[in-house]
């Protein structure tokens, strides 16, 4: 990043006449030896108005449309006639890096001669993601080290704890993605904090050399900060601000958006959260109430350990009166303590008052955030759904919260001051943008103002009920750009009707024997995405008897070491699930067949989607078209999309499930896939596969 580059507060667009986004993208692709594509002309005029008039906009760009630089151009030309930088917001590593290693500096330079001056970028995470300086070397106690029972487990946290001190000495950001390996989060959380447990730049005798102080710091000299999901919402619902100054925001990878947030919101509570906080306030304050509040653990341990996990729908009496006990204890640990901000000339008493506030406010507002998640005489009333969620070997049972929807958070928050751009590769489900936006508190209606394409290919939606924030928000758009593929001509999308619909007892042996054929018919090149683990393990175990070529299992070693196997030897076949479904990117003919087993509805009972489908219905919408067919289709739509990542590419999806074809959601489902030559025929599909393999 250019460090004599001119701050973006101050105002030096009247000394140089920027040129339009249409010329400063054809710098851009000049300058990375591309070539410009309809699609990506049609978005960054559309960003652009939608920067110029307020409005959001929803933009889905198919894989190679290159909407990074489509979204880029019009946010640096708005940055540097603003006074604040514009957001972007990625819900990945993989896309921040690429987007801070590769892409923004590149752009940089290249537009550099055309603008007031260079653009200065950087990226910002959560506090949590940077080594507190003062906690390394105050060597603040880890109340969870007991909690590791496993003298393996043990040994390996230490020599990470070991590994990060040396770290600490050599780190010039502070950044945990930069240690490589990584480390699990017991050793990382003995050297990070909170925002809600540090003591302030001010109060801290590191704060002048505070890692997230000074990314922070740069984030605020840019025109383009990189930031996450988590971050952004957090920034959002927080009092305080997180990001710097901004009046726009781009959010990629925005199919991710709700689950993103949804999880930050959440909030979890256990007897090992209460036992650490009782251990944090144990030496602060007199020993009966943390003793209080040690028992009121005990009895959740006992009460979680013998109930059975699921949906709460209503509050057993029994676990009202011990939340109510967990929560009044936590209150009068929060009480004794005294003011928040004493002991201002004692620092590491300060930090450890800070860490138990933290605790103990986490305990007590996430037990009563449970008991109000109760008592409503309608169904239509309830915000929050709370679940019992089994223990492992590794951690106990927990009681977990989460809001039954965020469409409120989003609007109020996220989309009421500021202008934000969603883009994806996948947002018209069912080939429309209004489920995503219902979910993203845009609502429905129809009025908002036009992206201009000038003749450019793309279809567009328009609505106008949503968004409309502190600055008058006229509504919001969506425009799909379309992809730089011919995806009929490219690829197949083969739907096996004959088969028998998927069962609960693992996977049909009619649907071992197509897998098999399917896979020698294009000489293994094939990404199975399974709906469980245990299906993707069951079906590797079934078939590497059966088949001649090598076949990879998700679990076997890294994730990312699979995909490097599975791109760099044709013939090899990976089987996985949920985090194949995306991201994986391997284009060339090592990869001509993408095997669906199934439609990747959620569970029956996975808690908090049943619950949501519930509330939608009680307000008179379609629960399963709204939850469970929209989550299905944005898997389906990104499984899908793992098949052709270049322009050369050919081959088959191949769904198994038979509901693709006969079931009466079945058009909304394919409607929310790209455009590839459909059969059902698997005669046809074989031989379409051994001509590729064969080629």
């Amino acid at each position: 990043m250019p460090t004599d580059s001119i701050a973006p507060s101050e105002d030096v667009s009247s000394k140089v006449d920027i040129p339009p986004v249409e010329d400063l993208l054809s710098t851009a692709v000049e300058a990375v030896g591309g070539v410009e594509r309809p699609g990506q002309i049609t978005m960054v005029r559309a960003v652009q108005h939608a920067i110029e008039s307020g409005d959001h906009l929803a933009v889905q760009a198919g894989t190679g449309t290159g909407k990074s630089l489509a979204y880029l151009i019009p946010s640096i030309r708005h940055a540097m006639t603003s006074k604040g930088a514009v957001v972007v917001s990625t819900a990945t590593i993989a896309l921040q890096r690429q987007l801070v290693d590769r892409d923004l500096p590149r752009l940089a330079k290249a537009l550099a001669p055309q603008l007031p001056h260079e653009p200065a970028f950087a990226i910002l995470k959560g506090r949590r993601n940077y080594l507190c300086r003062y906690k390394a070397s105050a060597g603040w106690p880890d109340e969870e080290q007991d909690q590791l029972f496993d003298p393996r487990e043990v040994n390996a946290t230490g020599r990470m704890v070991q590994r990060i001190q040396e770290w600490a000495n050599e780190t010039e950001t502070g950044d945990r993605d930069e240690l490589v390996p990584g480390v699990n989060e017991q050793a990382w959380r003995q050297f990070s904090v909170s925002a809600r447990e540090c003591l302030g730049a001010t109060r801290c005798p590191s704060g002048t050399e505070c890692f997230a102080e000074l990314a922070r710091a740069r984030a605020g000299e840019s025109d383009v900060v990189v930031t996450n999901h988590a971050l952004l919402a957090i920034d959002a619902m927080e009092d305080f601000p997180l990001l710097p100054e901004h009046e726009v925001v781009v959010v990629d990878e925005a199919h991710e958006l709700v689950d993103r947030v949804t999880s930050v919101v959440s909030g979890e509570l256990s007897e090992t959260m209460v036992t650490v906080a009782a251990r944090r306030v144990g030496k602060l304050i007199e020993q009966h109430l943390a003793d209080r509040l040690m028992e009121s653990g005990e009895d959740l341990k006992a009460l979680l350990a013998a109930a059975p996990a699921g949906r709460l729908d209503e509050l057993p009496q029994v676990l009202g009166m011990t939340l109510a006990l967990v929560r009044d204890a936590a209150w009068a640990c929060i009480t004794a303590l005294g003011p928040r901000n004493g002991d201002k000339d004692d620092p590491e008493g300060a930090g450890l008052r800070r860490a138990a506030f933290t605790s103990l406010d986490e305990v007590h507002d996430t037990a009563q955030r449970m008991l109000d998640a109760f008592g409503h005489a309608e169904e239509v009333d309830r915000a929050e759904v709370v679940w019992l969620e089994a223990g492992t070997d590794r951690r106990p049972p927990l009681l977990r919260v989460a809001p039954l929807t965020v469409a409120g958070m989003l609007r109020d928050k996220l989309f009421g001051d500021r202008t934000v751009i969603l883009t994806s590769a996948t947002l018209a489900l069912g080939g429309a943008f209004d489920g995503l936006a219902r979910q993203w508190g845009l609502g429905g209606g129809k009025g908002a103002a036009e992206p201009p394409v000038d003749g450019a290919e793309g279809k567009e939606e328009k609505d106008g009920k949503g968004g409309k924030g502190g600055k008058g928000r006229a509504g919001w758009a969506g425009i799909d750009v379309g992809s730089p593929f011919d995806h009929p001509r490219s690829g197949i999308l083969y739907v096996a009707k004959h088969l028998p619909q998927p069962g609960r007892d693992g996977l049909p042996e009619a649907y071992l024997e197509e897998i098999t054929e399917l896979i020698e018919a294009a000489g293994g090149r094939t990404l199975g995405l399974f709906s469980s683990m245990r299906a993707a393990k069951a079906a590797t175990e079934a078939l590497r008897d059966r088949l001649s070529v090598p076949l990879l299992c998700q679990g076997d070693d890294s994730t990312m070491l699979l995909v490097k196997q599975f791109a760099d030897d044709e013939p090899t076949c990976l089987f996985g699930t949920l985090s194949l479904w995306q991201g994986v990117d391997v284009p060339g003919p090592s990869l001509r067949l993408v095997i669906i087993d199934r439609i990747p509805f959620p569970r029956p009972d996975d808690p908090l989607s049943s619950a949501r489908q519930r509330h939608v219905a009680a307000k008179g919408g379609n629960g399963f078209m709204s939850v469970a067919a929209t989550h299905a289709a944005l898997l389906l739509a990104q499984g899908a999309g793992r098949l052709l990542r270049s322009q050369h590419d050919k081959g088959v999806v191949a769904v198994l499930d038979p509901r693709l074809a006969t079931a009466r959601y079945a058009g909304f489902l394919r409607d929310s896939l790209p455009p590839f030559w459909p059969t059902n025929d698997p005669a046809k599909v074989r031989s379409a596969l051994k001509r590729l393999s064969d080629s």
